[in-house]
């Protein structure tokens, strides 16, 4: 039986090490499904109930397996669903492949049903790399490119396949005039910089009394490094979220998340710091790093494209993290005084104490923030977190503490929605034998969440550790828009499109045969968590929780709070029980730091 091009790109991907494919069927790869079931579900094919689906499962193998994630659709409808994963992945730095079918080459410029332009779709999202594939001999070099390229940008890649070039005898490239070979592998390679720019960063951090250091994704692999500096300067870490479990929670000098969704200790750190280091991070808000020209800097980062931004470091240094920090701290002067790392431990201890006074706070029926922080202690030392965006992602970002072992992500950059269960479904195949936990709002678990806990309920007997926790936060409002139009627009709440209706999520999780847990009263959250940790297959478990708990940003104050809590009052002036308790003094129990009188 002859080898069909379908047949090959099966193949190729199984010599690039690829062992899941995350995707959903169409007639436009009806020729890769039949190879499929020629080549006996290798690489495995893992069915999504969504196209988009498919893509943020494939982010979130990547992100949590370190290799090439895959997905695989359709033609017009099936390619044009993948787009929101893809932009994921490109504005996250992650390096995903996207196998897309196409018309037949016979069809193309007829208007012909499901004809799309690709390559016009494509262009940007997979800007480094989109190719068709036209004929057999162009398929192994448009494939390795695709896969290399992926690899070395850190990107989305496509290649698209007509459907009936997926259904011809495949034929290799010969020894010949415009034929372009190719081969597997990319060969393992360290980016470092010069002797000269490494000893100018060290001349630099070496004159600074209050150094911060900023980590993002791109430290990671680096985290014995960042310690040792972090000690030898006596400096404070703070993380973007992308970088969250790049570096431990439980030292006494990391500052936790910084940005609006961060900790009080990262604002302090970044507002009062002589010297900034950033490493792996393009964390994009300025206005919470340091006060332009109040602080030197350094930035570390292995892309050159991304250097030199967000703020005017005095030296940028093109490398990787590990092997850049490896050359740096030898040169490094660690006889300075303790009274900045004093003073940053100082704040990470406050701020603790803060989180612990915010989540005991009474709310009703559940406040958030309890919910979290109930959790985090019950987290298995080897755990992988996803968060979704929203409210959610606040308490991801302030209450879980990383741990070493410990991963975690979202979408950091494109802060989409309906993220965090495919995350969490890519993982546990990236990672079957480790426990998953997603956090999600009641919005985006209407949005998609819902449908993906029927591939978490198909796949569950593929899992080694059956562990996949959905916790998800029904509090019947889209929770952070409704808190920006109020804190930022100093508007009530919009409730056409604010509120949600009441679903039943832990109903529907047991109608398909998992775990569902309903969580309505305080005393019951760690018992909830604790009963879905337990669990022998996936399990959602949703808790009851107050809307009017605000997420607030780490640099607010108590008029900001003030003014709030009067445009909630003016659209919700009948809230008599809110206003009972004295809403403005409990709104004020909230405030991050120090501000509160």
């Amino acid at each position: 039986m002859s080898t069909k091009v379908s047949d090959h790109v099966l193949q190729r991907l199984r010599a690039w090490g690829v062992d899941h494919v995350f995707g959903y069927p169409g007639d436009g790869i009806n020729g890769l499904l039949a190879a499929w079931g020629r080549a006996g579900d290798q690489p495995r094919f893992v069915q999504s109930r969504h196209e988009e689906m498919s893509a943020f499962q494939a982010v979130g193998y990547a992100k949590f397996s370190g290799r090439l994630g895959v997905c695989a659709a359709t033609s017009g409808p099936g390619a044009i669903h993948l787009l929101n994963g893809l932009y994921d992945a490109k504005l996250d730095h992650v390096p995903v492949l996207a196998i897309v079918g196409q018309t037949h080459r016979t069809a193309m410029g007829g208007s012909y049903q499901q004809e799309v332009d690709l390559h016009t779709l494509y262009k940007d999202v997979a800007s480094e790399f989109v190719e068709t594939v036209t004929v057999p001999e162009q398929l192994p070099n448009v494939l390795d490119r695709a896969i290399r390229t992926a690899y070395a940008r850190r990107c989305p890649t496509a290649v698209i396949i007509p459907g009936d070039v997926q259904e011809l005898d495949y034929s290799p490239p010969t020894h010949a005039f415009k034929m372009v070979p190719s081969s597997l592998g990319g060969g393992a390679w360290t980016s470092v910089p010069s002797e000269e720019s490494v000893r100018r960063a060290a001349e630099i951090l070496n004159a600074g009394d209050k150094v911060a250091i900023l980590v993002g994704q791109g430290a990671a692999g680096a985290r014995a490094e960042v310690e040792r500096l972090a000690e030898l300067l006596g400096a404070g870490v703070a993380k973007a979220l992308l970088g969250k479990d790049v570096i431990g929670d439980d030292l006494p000098y990391v500052t936790g998340s910084i940005g609006l969704l961060g900790t009080r200790p990262s604002y302090e750190l970044m507002r009062d710091c002589d010297t900034l280091l950033t490493i792996g991070s393009s964390f994009p808000y300025s206005q919470f790093l340091p006060e332009y020209g109040k602080a030197r800097g350094v930035q570390i980062d292995l892309d050159p494209h991304m250097i030199g931004m967000r703020y005017p470091y005095e030296v940028n240094l093109v490398g990787d993290a590990k092997a850049t920090l490896e050359r740096l701290i030898p040169l490094i002067d660690g006889e300075r005084g303790r009274e900045w790392f004093e003073t940053v431990c100082d704040n990470v201890r406050h701020w603790r104490e803060v989180m612990e006074r915010r989540a005991g706070l009474d709310a009703d029926p559940v406040n958030p923030e309890y919910v979290a922080h109930a959790l985090d202690p019950l987290l298995p030392a080897n755990a992988i977190v996803t968060s979704d965006s929203g409210s959610t992602a606040n308490w991801y970002a302030r209450h879980i503490t990383m741990r070493p072992g410990m991963r975690g992500s979202l979408s950091g950059t494109l802060a989409t929605m309906g993220c965090a269960v495919p995350y969490a479904i890519g993982a546990k195949f990236a990672h079957p034998d480790r426990p998953v936990v997603a956090l999600v709002g009641d919005g985006a678990m209407q949005m998609n969440g819902l449908a993906e806990m029927i591939t978490a309920a198909k796949y569950r007997d593929a899992w080694e550790d059956p562990r996949l926790v959905v916790g998800v936060w029904n509090n019947r409002d889209l929770n952070q828009v409704t808190w920006e139009l109020r804190a930022m627009g100093g508007a009530p709440s919009f409730e056409p499109s604010q509120e949600l209706p009441d679903v039943q999520y832990a109903a529907f999780a047991r109608s398909l045969g998992l775990t569902g847990i309903r969580v309505e009263k305080p005393q019951d959250v760690e018992a909830g968590w604790r009963a879905a940790l337990e669990a022998d297959g996936p399990a959602v478990v949703e808790f009851l929780t107050d809307p009017a708990v605000p997420p607030v940003p780490p640099h607010a104050t108590w008029d900001q709070m003030e003014s709030t809590a009067a445009a909630i009052l003016k659209g919700d002036p009948d809230r008599g029980a809110v206003v009972k308790q004295g809403f403005k003094a409990k709104m004020q129990e909230f405030l991050p730091g120090r501000e509160k009188k």
